[in-house]
């Protein structure tokens, strides 16, 4: 059995993930969104949607981009 990076389970039909050249192991889809889903660098939220990214940075939405100052940058585009 393999043990999970997050919770420590041990569990039969565990999961690896490749990220940026470091493998992880997973019991579950949850524990791997919990330690490998991006932060938003705003509200703190776990970015497990598309998020935006500018200059490097992640943001869950439009709206946290604004606050830190990102101009030009919309959750979705009108007809």
């Amino acid at each position: 059995m393999a043990t999970c990076d997050t919770c420590g389970n041990d569990y039969d039909r565990a999961m690896t993930i490749e990220l940026d050249g470091q493998t992880h192991t997973f019991d579950s889809f949850e524990c791997a969104m919990h330690r490998l889903a991006p932060t938003c660098d705003v509200c703190g939220v776990r970015v497990v949607g598309h998020g935006v990214q500018a200059n490097g940075t992640v943001y869950c939405c439009a709206h946290c981009a604004e606050r830190a100052g990102v101009e030009g940058i919309e959750d979705r585009v009108s007809a």
